[in-house]
């Protein structure tokens, strides 16, 4: 008798060959880190270091010394990013205080959409908010700054996570890479350099998981047996309707979506309600991220859950 979870398993490797996809069984020869934001100003060195010692607490919780013969990519794109987005002078939620032209209206627009679903995400009540605005009597609005400032100060002051300062810089850098294709260009040229036609698992933290998703989708020489979203925004409307049609990336066999429920950047699952692809992504909505924001990557890759995936490939 054919248990339910092998017709399961045989279902899904059937669609994946129907689709043009590699086998769910391709064994990995490599995996390709892709970081998030606020890297500026680290080494290259550090930045590896912090995730290779995460990955390999992980690696011995699931009793996995040395991950031999696989090449471990992390190209870093940290002070490029910091060096772009300083070019376009966008300034932070807090720091506006008056009309801007054409591009801070297109940002302020973004920050209240992505913001919103954020707080909505957290449960932060409307009162909440009115809490901060105060008895202003400007009319509420996505091109009312003072309007986006009470959001953000909501989610600082209400939710666990990150700061104020925090979460608008996250929202600059998210928006100037989802929206200007320059931006994209020079971030996707970097982490480019980590992808060849070897059998590769892609793991994209945080806004690393947006330039992952958005490199996988346009390259369709890739072979990767799993790619692996941690602490990803892309589940946010603002975020994901950038990447219209959604599709899932031809060259990946299969997704694996970890979140801690408590991180405020990735408080909605890949799920059919908010990223609908077929192949469904896998989502793991129940990750205890012990790092103060609840969003470090070091809270994520040291979990044995999500490091046998990545070091399996499946």
């Amino acid at each position: 008798m054919i248990s339910r979870r092998n017709a399961l398993t045989g279902a899904l490797a059937g669609a994946a060959i129907l689709l043009g996809r590699e086998s769910f069984a391709a064994k990995p020869e490599r995996i390709l880190f892709v970081h998030g934001r606020a890297q500026g100003g680290r080494t290259p060195d550090e930045v590896r270091a912090e995730w290779m010692a995460a990955f390999r607490t992980g690696l011995s919780k699931a009793g996995v010394i040395n991950p031999d013969g696989i090449d471990i990519q992390l190209p870093f794109y940290g002070d490029a990013l910091d060096e772009i987005t300083a070019q376009f002078g966008l300034p932070l939620a807090s720091k506006i205080n008056t009309r801007g032209d054409a591009l801070q209206d297109e940002f302020l627009i973004f920050q209240e959409e992505v913001a919103n679903e954020m707080r909505q995400g957290a449960g932060i009540t409307d009162d909440q908010i009115d809490a901060e605005y105060g008895d202003n009597p400007r009319e509420k609005g996505p091109l009312n700054w003072e309007w986006v400032q009470a959001i953000v100060r909501a989610i600082d002051r209400n939710a666990t996570g990150l700061s104020q300062r925090a979460i608008e810089v996250f929202l600059r850098d998210v928006f100037l890479y989802v929206s200007r294709p320059g931006v994209q260009r020079a971030i996707d040229g970097i982490v480019n350099t980590g992808l060849d036609d070897r059998p590769t698992v892609v793991v994209g933290h945080s806004l690393g998981s947006v330039v992952a998703f958005n490199i996988l989708s346009q390259r369709s020489d890739t072979r990767v047996p799993l790619f692996v979203t941690l602490g990803s925004p892309l589940g946010i409307r603002a975020i994901r309707q950038r990447f219209t049609p959604l599709k899932f990336p031809r060259g990946v066999s299969g997704w694996f979506n970890a979140f801690d429920p408590r991180d405020i950047v990735a408080l909605y699952p890949l799920d059919a309600a908010n990223f609908d692809v077929l192949p469904a992504v896998e989502n793991a909505a129940d990750i205890d991220n012990q790092t103060d924001n609840r969003h470090g990557i070091s809270g994520y890759l040291d979990k044995e859950r999500i490091a046998s995936r990545v070091v399996n490939g499946v």
